[in-house]
């Protein structure tokens, strides 16, 4: 109930995503070499496949390496740690927006990485918060607090059904050709 379920919903939310948008990759529970002294397990990951002009690849052993765009959290017991440790090591590697689901305190930070600090990305008036790495990324949290899915699928709709995504989806195909 405080990592299994909500880590369920976040990566469903995500996969939809990625399902929805060509060039796109994603990642769940996969070893991040970020640097020398940084090798996070994160809870999720959605990048944009470096054929496509992402900013992470796939190295020889099958690791993650680089800084892929988004990375999410499911923080129980964790919080303290994925909200200073971890957001200061991905703040240090240019890792552009970062979820944290803080499960005991039923809230959902979502970070956007400008000028070199974290900022919390706003609500809409109707209280869904918009990816600004990933145009479409839609994400109604009171939805997903409750852990409703259908209403949590039913706003991405309304995101992936946008001039923004559309044009999104039209750069990394043109970027990756046929691996898009």
């Amino acid at each position: 109930k405080q990592h299994g379920s909500p880590h369920l919903l976040l990566a469903t939310w995500m996969g939809n995503y990625i399902a929805s948008t060509p060039g796109l990759d994603g990642a769940d529970n996969a070893t991040l070499r970020l640097d020398n002294d940084n090798v996070p397990q994160p809870d999720l990951v959605l990048r944009i496949d470096s054929e496509c002009g992402g900013r992470s690849t796939v190295d020889e052993d099958g690791y993650l390496t680089g800084s892929p765009e988004l990375v999410a959290e499911i923080a129980a017991s964790s919080a303290s740690y994925d909200l200073h440790d971890k957001l200061n090591a991905y703040r240090r590697n240019g890792i552009q927006e970062y979820i944290v689901w803080r499960v005991l305190d039923e809230a959902i930070d979502w970070f956007i990485l400008r000028e070199g600090s974290y900022e919390q990305l706003p609500f809409d008036e109707s209280g869904i918060i918009k990816s600004e790495a990933f145009p479409g990324l839609w994400l109604e949290t009171a939805a997903l607090l409750r852990r409703d899915l259908r209403a949590t699928i039913t706003s991405l709709q309304k995101g992936l059904a946008t001039d923004a995504h559309a044009a999104f989806c039209e750069q990394l195909t043109n970027a990756g050709g046929e691996n898009a």
